[in-house]
């Protein structure tokens, strides 16, 4: 089993509260890691069609054969049971009592705030970062893009061109059937196709709503059953106040590089080389990556992008309250002046709020320092992670 960056989290959050709260988008290793730090509670599947249905019928019957603590996967399945937990959980006043797991941001949230606010930890598990795949070895960068991060593709060495096709058919098939009633199915593929087109762009929906062929409101509405189900995030961009216009409008990532890859047609390693998209994919594992270290830790989200109607920018920009820390991200293996022009830019604005300047590029030559920027190679991402996360 792949050692998970937020088992010691867990394990940690189910002795200070009665419930535990994971979500994150299907695949992602869930189950196994609660399994795996819970090896003693009880288990049950609310994708079994018996168990739902009882978990439906009769929520005070279904939690009454559970006699120690237990791991409710799915639990957006039965959505009225969040209210029955917390009942118990008042009453026994035990912590460690129940983890749920859920793959519906959105779903699972509304339930779990309404029922079980103050009562439960909430963390988030996305794919597998860098270091939980590959070790301590940086693996080939063209390859890393392709490959993507899904634990299954690792466990059992699977072709990914083929998990991602398999892993998006499934989804398409079973998840938004039953979240939307989407009759066009072959539209909805075609706009999640087009999605992927958009990577590290600013969001353009009537440009989508065009090229998909339905209106606006349809490609909102599949934004958010796509940020929903973990399998994109909007990248929101940052304001201060440098009376500065500033764009409004959020950029499009994918949780997961391979299947972004997938979706933009690439079938091998090869492809990568040659698309014109690999340094948006480059840019997208990176800010992905620095997502997926913000949650195994347990920290929200408080990751942005800078702007102006210029077109003066940064990549990443982490908002620390009182700092900030900018990063560009370049795909280039040769360090060039232009990489740090964003950089200097916002550093005129944000002045001595800007605590941290970075550069993540393409190359492999060790961490440097120049204008003032900490240089990390992709080679070094690891070393990164350890000093920012």
């Amino acid at each position: 089993m792949i050692k998970r960056q937020l088992s010691a989290h867990i394990k940690r959050l189910s002795k200070s509260y009665p419930v535990v709260t994971i979500t994150g988008p299907r695949q992602s290793g869930k189950t196994t890691l609660c399994r795996a730090v819970f090896p003693n509670y009880d288990y049950c599947n609310l994708e079994d069609l018996e168990k739902r249905q009882f978990a439906l019928e009769d929520p005070k019957g279904f939690l009454a054969q559970f006699s120690g603590s237990v791991i409710l996967d799915e639990i957006q399945r039965a959505p009225d049971l969040p209210s029955y937990i917390q009942v118990l959980v008042d009453e026994s006043k035990r912590n460690g009592q129940f983890i749920l797991t859920g793959s519906q941001q959105f779903e699972v949230t509304q339930s779990i705030n309404q029922s079980l606010a103050g009562r439960t930890a909430l963390c988030t598990l996305l794919p597998l970062t860098l270091q939980e795949a590959y070790g301590n070895k940086t693996p080939d960068l063209v390859q890393t893009l392709y490959t993507g991060f899904y634990p299954r593709i690792f466990d059992q060495n699977l072709n990914p061109s083929e998990a991602s096709a398999f892993y998006f058919n499934t989804y398409i098939e079973r998840d938004i059937r039953t979240l939307l009633n989407i009759q066009n199915l072959n539209a909805f593929e075609r706009f999640v196709k087009c999605c992927a087109t958009q990577i590290g762009q600013l969001l353009n929906m009537t440009s989508l709503a065009n090229d998909v062929g339905v209106d606006q409101k349809t490609i909102k509405s599949w934004l958010s059953l796509l940020e929903a189900s973990y399998v994109i995030f909007l990248l929101q961009p940052h304001y201060q106040s440098f009376r500065k216009r500033l764009t409004k409008s959020p950029k499009l990532y994918f949780h997961d590089v391979g299947l972004a890859a997938y979706l933009l047609g690439i079938q091998n390693p090869q492809h990568v080389s040659t698309s014109p998209s690999k340094g948006l994919l480059f840019e997208n594992l990176i800010i992905s990556e620095c997502l997926k270290h913000r949650y195994n830790s347990v920290q929200r989200n408080d990751l942005y992008f800078y702007r102006d109607h210029t077109g003066n920018e940064v990549d990443l920009i982490i908002d620390r309250g009182q700092s900030v820390q900018g990063i560009e991200i370049k795909m280039g293996n040769t360090i060039k002046s232009d990489f740090f022009k964003g950089l200097d830019f916002y550093q005129s604005l944000a002045g001595e709020k800007l605590k941290s300047r970075t550069l993540i590029y393409g190359g492999d030559n060790k961490p440097t320092h120049r204008n003032e920027t900490h240089i990390y190679s992709y080679k070094d991402i690891e070393m990164f992670f350890q000093e920012t996360t």
